[in-house]
């Protein structure tokens, strides 16, 4: 089967961005990823902008038509590639692993975003930073629980075959394991199986790699170069954990911001 030429704007350390990477892989279907200019400075090419006026990672180039958001591409890629399916069968379980892609993409990726403030861009120190890394604990521990839940007694969160909800669900669980809190029981034993397909594999690498690369970014916000997005679930894991200054120092010092106006930069990473 002859597949049409894709490009993704992407970034590795995006969990976003690796389950599109993941879904094109599981489907057989080549793509380019590249990683726009200037990522993380608050600005963006006019390209970029007009593909996505949110200036965010992913966006997906295919047949003339750029495609923005990582569930509308995850929806795309379905209904573009079918086979082999990524969705489960009934309309039910289409419904559940749905569920488990939106809470993850916004209550859990808090969590983890919050983490890499603290442990990368060192935006707390001392005990506010030992009680905010506390508090996320607490919660995945939380949200661990309430995903074991999910998967039951199944191999996988999509059923009896690897699909959409497991590829939603590693990026996250795999950046909680990099900050110190992996899962423990049913939830774990379900990650190794999941680490271990080449195509989770090879985005889990791709994001070690460039984390190995950012050594230092912290300095590089605190010189204002580096400008990190807070948005929504974000800004309110950050404030409701005990890290309002840390928002009134970033906006002081004008190395946060937000995504009211179409300015670009990091976006989903």
């Amino acid at each position: 089967m002859t597949h049409p030429a894709i490009e993704i704007l992407e970034h590795p350390l995006s969990p976003y961005a690796q389950k599109v990477k993941i879904a094109l892989t599981e489907k057989g279907v080549p793509f380019e990823a590249k990683i726009p200019g200037a990522i993380g400075s608050g600005q963006v090419s006019a390209d970029f902008a007009r593909a996505n006026p949110r200036g965010e990672v992913p966006v997906l180039y295919v047949e003339g038509q750029a495609i923005f958001d990582s569930t509308i591409i995850l929806e795309f890629i379905e209904d573009r590639f079918p086979d082999p399916p990524l969705l489960p069968a009934s309309p039910a379980d289409r419904a559940r692993v749905r569920m488990i892609e939106d809470l993850v993409d916004t209550h859990y990726e808090a969590i983890t975003w919050g983490l890499s403030e603290i442990a990368n861009f060192k935006r707390a120190t001392g005990d506010q930073a030992t009680a905010m890394q506390a508090k996320a604990g607490e919660e995945l521990s939380q949200l661990h629980a309430w995903l074991e839940d999910q998967l039951g007694d199944r191999p996988w969160f999509n059923g009896e075959a690897f699909g959409w909800g497991d590829l939603c669900v590693a990026p996250f669980v795999a950046g909680a394991i990099g900050f110190g809190f992996p899962p423990t029981g049913k939830l774990s034993d379900w990650f190794s199986r999941a680490a271990a397909r080449p195509s989770v594999a090879t985005s889990l690498n791709q994001a070690r790699e460039m984390a190995a690369a950012m050594a230092g970014v912290a300095q590089i916000v605190e010189a204002g170069l580096f400008k990190r997005q807070y948005r929504d679930h974000r800004l309110e894991w950050m404030i409701r954990s005990g890290g309002l200054s840390v928002v009134q120092q970033g906006i002081e010092r004008d190395n946060i911001r937000f995504n009211s106006a179409p300015v670009g930069g990091l976006g989903a990473l």
